[in-house]
Parts: C-alpha cells; sequence; structure tokens
C-alpha cells in the first residue's frame, strides 16, 4: 500500500554541503609526519652509514699518516752499538732477527740478516736497510696507527686493533687473512758511523710496500702458525 505521506524534509539544522579543506588545514595535512620507516628507508640509511664508516676508516689513516709523517719524531735519535743492542734486550733473541721496540726512537729495530751477525757502516735515508743490515719501523700500524706488537712464538708483529699482520722485517702479508692494511709498516732513515754506532732519523719516514703474498719472494714465513693468537 502506497503511502500518501510526502517525503521528508531535510533538516533545516544539518547542512550536506561539501565545503573543501582550507589552504591552510590542507598545507598541515601534507606537513604531517607519518610515524615509522618504510624498509627502503632503513636500508637506505644503513647502507648511508657503513659508507660513512668507511670514509672516516679512509681519512682517518691517511690523516694519521699525514700527521706523522709531517710532524716526525723530533730528530735523530741514538740507539748504539750493537752490541749495546743485545745487552738492552736482555733475553730477547734480537740477534736472530726478533724485533724490538726502542721508545724513544717511536720504532721496532731488527737485525735482517742475522747470518751476518751485527750491522754495518753506512746510511740509508729509504729505510730499507739492506746495506747496513739493519731496520727501523715506525710503531704506527699502516691501518689506523695503532701500536703493533711482535710476537716471540712466531716472530710475526702483529696488529691487535684490526690483526693486520707483519712478517719480523715488517712487510705485510697480502690477503684478508692478514688483515687490512693497506702496505707493509713505514721506516725511517737509518745511519752507522764508524764506531758501530745506530741512529735513527725520525725525520725521514719512507711508506712501506705493497702487501706480499704468504710463500713468494720478500715475506719470511712464520716460525709456527697462529702464533699469540
Amino acid at each position: 500500500m502506497w503511502s500518501s505521506t510526502p517525503p521528508s524534509e531535510p533538516d533545516a539544522g544539518l547542512s550536506t554541503e561539501i565545503r573543501p579543506l582550507a589552504s591552510a588545514a590542507l598545507r598541515a595535512s601534507r606537513a604531517t609526519v607519518t610515524t615509522g620507516f618504510s624498509r627502503r628507508t632503513l636500508l637506505r640509511r644503513a647502507l648511508g652509514a657503513t659508507l660513512g664508516l668507511l670514509a672516516v676508516e679512509a681519512v682517518a689513516g691517511t690523516l694519521g699518516f699525514a700527521w706523522s709523517a709531517g710532524k716526525g719524531g723530533g730528530g735523530v735519535v741514538r740507539i748504539g752499538t750493537f752490541h749495546e743492542f743485545l745487552t738492552a734486550n736482555g733475553s730477547l733473541p734480537v740477534g736472530e732477527g726478533f724485533p724490538a721496540y726502542v721508545a724513544e726512537a717511536k720504532a721496532f729495530i731488527v737485525v735482517i740478516d742475522p747470518d751476518r751477525v751485527g750491522w754495518f757502516e753506512g746510511e740509508d735515508e729509504t729505510g730499507d736497510g739492506s746495506a747496513l743490515n739493519v731496520r727501523a719501523l715506525y710503531q704506527r700500524c699502516p691501518h689506523l696507527g695503532c701500536k703493533p706488537n711482535p710476537c716471540i712464538e712466531d716472530f710475526w708483529i702483529h696488529c691487535p686493533c684490526h690483526q693486520s699482520r707483519y712478517d719480523r722485517l715488517g712487510t705485510k702479508v697480502d690477503g684478508v687473512r692478514y688483515g687490512p692494511a693497506a702496505r707493509s709498516m713505514d721506516r725511517f732513515g737509518t745511519r752507522i758511523d764508524k764506531d758501530g754506532v745506530l741512529f735513527v732519523d725520525q725525520t725521514k719516514l719512507a711508506l712501506g710496500p705493497l702487501p706480499v703474498a704468504l710463500g713468494m719472494p720478500g715475506v719470511i714465513p712464520p716460525l709456527v702458525e697462529n702464533g699469540c693468537a
């Protein structure tokens, strides 16, 4: 049955008009920041943080070397005769080629060929030391500047910070297994006078050469595997 009641009129108190947002409200809505991060944002931030850390390490290593090379050690340091060197290091087998640390020189002093017994008169500004039979290795690891330590078990030099390893003459052993340092240990110039007295010249600092693979000429094998591990 049809109703004869006419449709009711809209309530005069309610408005059905659709009103656009005011420009100020729209801007506020757009400026609202939602909480949380998307997966893409998190990945981007993680990648950025990793690259930033690598950049900081590279810059720190470069600045560390530039600072040390420019500052130097302040002059020439007397080490002594070979006999004085042996006496000063007591029971350490320095005569057999074990590196001896000399704090005043900021260097490890190492006999290159122990069979030649001692060092010989001359001067070497390159730091190689082959002719003099002695080398003075700067005390800083070329990676980030930590002080490495000689290991009595394998006669190698180990950096405690990032595990870079060098043979007893400071040559960096190539490969990820032997740490991240990009070159061998840096060397000071040396001089031996007519009386057999060794001097380390801290004003002459030479970059260490590139790493060499274990088993190749130029790297002295360790006495034992995983020494001082």
